[in-house]
């Protein structure tokens, strides 16, 4: 992502120095505005990998919660099936 940032500023660059000729003032602000998308950018994407990492930490934190309740489940199945058999024992004495 971010070289694919780098090579659209620097053709954004060459272009401009192609289409301005001489003119060194224009070419100087065209460089100018072409490196602050550039930097604009690469914030972007610093900023969208972040949330890449957040998103997968949000992930594994559901999946153990997933995983935490599948267990309690089980565990209360266990618990009333106990429960119930030992009410059945009771009943049939």
């Amino acid at each position: 992502m971010k070289k694919l940032i780098g090579a659209l500023g620097i053709l954004t660059m060459a272009g401009l120095m192609a289409a301005c000729g001489p003119d060194m003032k224009s070419i100087n602000a065209s460089t100018s505005k072409a490196e602050a998308s550039a930097t604009r950018a690469d914030a972007a994407a610093n900023n969208a990998e972040a949330a890449v990492a957040q998103a997968d930490a949000a992930d594994k934190k559901a999946e153990d919660g997933a995983t935490a309740a599948e267990a309690a489940v089980a565990k209360a199945n266990d618990s009333v099936a106990r429960l119930e058999a030992g009410f059945a024992t009771s009943v049939t004495k």
